[in-house]
């Protein structure tokens, strides 16, 4: 039996909505009319999630300034006002589908950067990926820039056969760079149109990152100057505020394009992808949301809001 996609969604998301946003249905459902204490119990919920100090005080400072504009004093009216707070934070960050992107470049391939630390599951988001955009019609290829484990290169191999997309490598602590040229040269030559060069997640040591991705960068520049055309920060939502500390980290020193939340079946910390949004205006563009080939969907801010905010 299949299901919808927005019930797909909320069983996805069980966890998150169960602990953040149903605690404020309950709160609302509770009251017919709002008392002074509601407003302080809000912030306590939104700072539980995982949304982040600075988010919650912004969403509490327009609640309290709407309800004394507007003279607002029924639960529902104000739990509504909430749900637009928080869906205006998605609609404020502009969101590009990466598929309209890479049909928008009119040269190939698009070259696609990934990052992100160890264990947020890069290698396999990249092969779920590469399996979704050969699905769309996209002829991709992976590049496998991550020689700093043995493990990582043969993961990669894994997944790109199971996608059944080619993967350009080279053996362990081989230059990153080297890997990036030779994926970069193979995709022009066999007119690819995607490439995905996987990376190194060593964010405890972020200066030689930083060299690395640089001149990861610089050599692909030789193949196709204005490459790379994105690049995707891979994070593990059961992190919380952890995931929130590696998008400042790795925005410090490299122009994050996009994200992809992975893990978030299995978190109760969803409410993160609110406070990462707001703060650092970073569209998400997917979520994985299991182990298998095809568990990677398109992020849909409005889709996410409304699953949870559903009042009953």
């Amino acid at each position: 039996m299949f299901l919808k996609k927005d019930k797909i969604l909320n069983h996805e998301l069980k966890k998150t909505r169960e602990s953040f946003f149903s605690k404020i249905k309950n709160l609302f459902l509770k009251k017919s009319k709002i008392d002074i204490n509601v407003i302080d119990h809000i912030e306590e919920v939104l700072l539980s999630a995982d949304i982040g100090t600075k988010t919650t005080i912004k969403i509490i400072n327009n609640l309290e300034t709407r309800i004394r504009k507007e003279k607002y004093k029924d639960s529902k009216e104000i739990y509504n006002i909430l749900k637009e707070e928080i869906g205006n934070i998605f609609l404020d960050v502009e969101n590009i589908c990466l598929e309209k992107k890479i049909e928008k470049r009119n040269k190939k391939p698009y070259v696609i950067l990934v990052v992100g630390v160890n264990g947020v599951g890069k290698t396999t988001t990249i092969g779920k990926l590469a399996f979704f955009l050969k699905k769309k019609g996209f002829h991709t290829v992976i590049g496998a820039a991550d020689t700093f484990r043995a493990a990582a290169i043969d993961q990669l191999e894994i997944w790109a056969n199971k996608a059944g997309v080619p993967l350009i490598k080279q053996h362990i602590h081989a230059d990153p760079a080297s890997v990036a040229y030779d994926t970069l040269q193979s995709a022009k030559y066999k007119k690819k149109d995607v490439v995905l060069i996987d990376t190194a997640g060593r964010l405890q040591n972020r200066i030689s990152l930083m060299e690395e991705l640089s001149k990861i960068s610089r050599v692909m520049k030789k193949i196709i100057p204005d490459s790379p055309h994105e690049i995707i920060l891979i994070l593990d939502a059961t992190t919380g505020q952890n995931a929130f500390e590696q998008v400042k980290k790795f925005t410090s020193f490299v122009k994050i394009s996009s994200i992809i939340l992975t893990k978030i079946e299995g978190t109760a910390k969803g409410g993160v992808v609110i406070g990462i949004m707001d703060q650092f205006k970073i569209p998400i563009q997917y979520l994985g949301i299991g182990e298998q080939l095809q568990d990677i969907k398109v992020f849909d801010g409005k889709k996410f809001i409304d699953n949870f905010f559903e009042y009953r």
